[in-house]
């Protein structure tokens, strides 16, 4: 435990907040910038002496619980969670579990993208994000429940043997081995999380070809840089493959795209004036 720097670091936080940043009244005769001690140890649930302790470099270790309160209290992002952590000599744990919030900024990436079909995967290759080119190129995710969108499941787990495997990718077996070699990599950063052991066990328990990849215990993979999708109105539509990691969130944007002036961008123009409607289906 590094007293002196964990106390320098827990003042520099606390000074950087103000009182309305977490709903306390600003009062008279505020002399020092931010929160005072007393309030910080207030929205810690903490004495204000142990507080004052911490930042004098006089306390003993605190506990996980008091340090998960001082994050809480002085809203720190998680690299400053963890920096926290490791000044006290507390190693922070794993994670509790993959994010499947999306930050706004990306949600409007998305939908600035016309000409592509995009979409957001959690750790666990959940789709939790798409824009509407994406919803005609591939499904109308909307009308699918949670565990419905996942696309290890939907590899590996078809909801009917005689559906197309995944969207009708010719290398469908080749984005299964990528699919179970990144979901072990995530099984290893939340071995405790409720949602990614029972669908490890579900796999598992219900494909063969799931428990032989699970069982090489391989993480390496190659990028897929370029698929043919083949729709079921437009044909097969040939598209580069491009991922930005969203590395503070554990998670992964996919933007599909196809070469300027070839019949895929065509197809995809024609999807997106199309959309989600299903004209192959008798009316």
């Amino acid at each position: 435990m590094d007293r002196r720097e964990l106390a320098d670091f827990l003042r520099s936080r606390r000074e950087r907040i103000t009182p309305a940043d977490v709903g306390l009244p600003a009062g008279p005769r505020r002399r020092t910038p931010g929160l005072r001690r007393e309030e910080v140890a207030q929205l810690a649930f903490i004495s204000t002496e142990y507080y004052t302790r911490l930042e004098q470099a006089r306390a003993p270790r605190p506990s996980r619980e008091v340090l998960a309160g001082l994050a809480r209290a002085l809203r720190l992002s998680d690299a400053e969670r963890d920096h926290l952590h490791h000044l006290a000599g507390a190693p922070p744990g794993p994670p509790a579990g993959p994010s499947i919030e999306v930050r706004q900024s990306i949600l409007d990436l998305l939908h600035r993208l016309p000409q592509a079909a995009a979409i957001v995967m959690s750790a666990t290759y959940e789709v939790i994000a798409w824009n509407d080119l994406a919803a005609a190129l591939l499904e109308d995710f909307s009308a699918l429940l949670r565990h419905e969108r996942n696309l290890v499941r939907r590899v590996f787990l078809p909801p009917h043997p005689l559906e197309r495997r995944l969207y009708g990718l010719p290398d469908a077996d080749a984005f299964a081995r990528t699919a179970a070699h990144h979901l072990r990599a995530a099984a290893a950063r939340y071995p405790d999380d409720p949602e990614v052991v029972g669908l490890v066990a579900e796999l598992l328990s219900g494909s063969e070809e799931f428990a032989q990849l699970w069982a090489s215990h391989d993480v390496h993979t190659e990028p897929t840089l370029r698929k043919t999708i083949n729709h079921p109105l437009v044909g097969p539509i040939t598209v580069n493959c491009d991922v930005l990691d969203i590395t503070d969130r554990d998670q992964r944007v996919v933007i599909y795209t196809a070469d300027p002036g070839s019949p895929s961008e065509e197809a995809l123009r024609l999807l997106s004036v199309i959309g989600t409607q299903r004209m192959d289906v008798p009316g």
